[in-house]
């Protein structure tokens, strides 16, 4: 499967909901990556750790998992260790989550927020923009994956950006997927309707939220997202595992696998097309949204 750009396409023509997979950072580093140390240095200090998680998301149930490559845009980059290195970064990523995948499940290149705002709030240009994610699309696309998704982004001036590049230099399904941080809205005041309304004409695969604040607050997003898509375009969803807290040394998310499940179970009842996790979902929570899917006849 993995390498096609129908792959994507497919499943969802497939019909019934399909499930992703879980955090990355935070179970990197429930598994030993330092804090503070960037995800992707695990792609070239611990390939073994990297393919590891993504085996156990598959076997926990995901259909689809995300590349490593999240922070992987050449600006985030440049101060760290991987600076310079963009382009070899994106494809190490693709080719772990291939290596994982055994061409089993569908394959999706991550790509995140620069850290720069866009003018005028910021100093990116709407040209340096596009030519950041156009790096990124460029290698990921080339490394093999089956979609691209831009996520956690929760400007509309660089999610309009970060598409126009991609689009620029593939033609692979593109998702974009905001955070609305603020409890119903963006960092930047954007609305679930808002941001729905300003993406699905530029003639994107896939909408919707992740990571955000609490599953409070996605149980109130997730109707919005759904009404405004309409039916034009699939919707994703991927929540954090509650809220965290701090326990020790340690970060603990508040929800359990089994009322995680619950809550998912609940937004494919509404429409959502794409469920998984975000920052505290482990493969346990997966597992749980494809026992709860099952149980419900969601996935027959």
């Amino acid at each position: 499967m993995s390498g096609t750009p129908t792959a994507f396409r497919k499943r969802l023509d497939r019909g019934g909901p399909l499930i992703a997979d879980g955090a990355t950072g935070t179970n990197y580093q429930a598994m030993g990556l330092p804090l503070g140390a960037a995800p992707e240095d695990w792609l070239f200090d611990a390939p073994e750790r990297v393919i590891e998680l993504h085996e156990a998301f598959i076997a926990a149930g995901s259909e689809l998992i995300l590349t490593c490559s999240f922070g992987a845009t050449n600006l985030r980059l440049a101060d760290g260790s991987l600076a310079g290195r963009g382009r070899e970064v994106n494809m190490r990523a693709a080719e772990l989550a291939r290596a994982a995948s055994g061409g089993a499940v569908i394959v999706a290149g991550s790509m995140g927020p620069t850290g720069q705002l866009c003018e005028p709030l910021g100093p990116l240009s709407p040209e340096q923009c596009a030519e950041e994610f156009a790096a990124q699309a460029s290698a990921l696309t080339e490394g093999g994956v089956d979609v691209l998704v831009l996520e956690t982004f929760f400007a509309l001036e660089e999610a309009i950006g970060a598409i126009n590049g991609a689009q620029r230099v593939s033609e692979l399904p593109l998702v974009v997927s905001f955070s609305f941080d603020q409890g119903t809205r963006t960092m930047m005041g954007l609305s679930p309707a808002d941001a729905v309304a300003a993406v699905v004409p530029l003639g994107v695969s896939g909408v919707g939220a992740n990571c955000g604040r609490s599953l409070a607050d996605m149980d109130a997003i997730v109707p919005e997202i759904v009404a405004a898509a309409a039916g034009r375009v699939p919707v994703w969803v991927k929540p954090n595992a509650g809220i965290p807290r701090i326990v020790g040394d340690s970060v603990v998310y508040d929800a359990d696998a089994e009322t995680f499940a619950v809550h998912a179970r609940r937004y494919v009842e509404q429409g959502v097309r794409i469920v998984g996790g975000c920052c505290g979902s482990t493969p346990a929570h997966i597992a749980a949204i494809a026992r709860a899917l099952a149980a419900s006849g969601a996935q027959d």
